[in-house]
């Protein structure tokens, strides 16, 4: 099952590593005997379906995920295997759209207009004033 991160970018099964083991959670006496709980691991280093500069950006953003190159996405909310394979080569896809994605336009610096300014100092001298009547003046 290929993954979709884009419209342009999909991941061929041939680099995709699926493992299978017993999920926790619902499923009464089946939990005990079928192996729901899907693995899947990605090798992003070595794959030849993102090109190089996005495989870069997405090193750098998934950093503290990544072990040896590779992302694992893990996925045990379903009973059946078949809909946890689904859910992590959603989560997979999701994954990967995210840490490619072009970064946002920087900001453009602009400073406070005149009446921005005169509210912040109209509050700063109602506050003081506030602050003041507060005071014990008795000595």
């Amino acid at each position: 099952m290929p993954v979709r991160v884009t419209d342009e970018i999909v991941i061929p099964d041939s680099e995709l590593t699926w493992r299978f083991s017993r999920s926790s959670g619902p499923g009464g006496q089946g939990v005990n005997t079928t192996d729901s709980r899907v693995e899947l691991v990605f090798d992003l280093v070595s794959t030849r379906a993102i090109p190089e500069p996005l495989v870069e950006r997405a090193r750098s953003r998934l950093a503290g995920r990544l072990v040896d190159g590779t992302v694992v996405v893990a996925a045990s909310q379903f009973r059946s295997q078949l809909r946890n394979r689904q859910a992590a080569a959603e989560r997979l896809g999701e994954l990967l759209r995210r840490s490619i994605a072009a970064p946002p336009p920087s900001r453009k610096a602009t400073r406070p207009s005149k009446g921005a300014k005169r509210r912040r100092l109209e509050e700063k001298r109602r506050r003081s004033e506030t602050k003041r009547l507060r005071r014990d003046t008795s000595d």
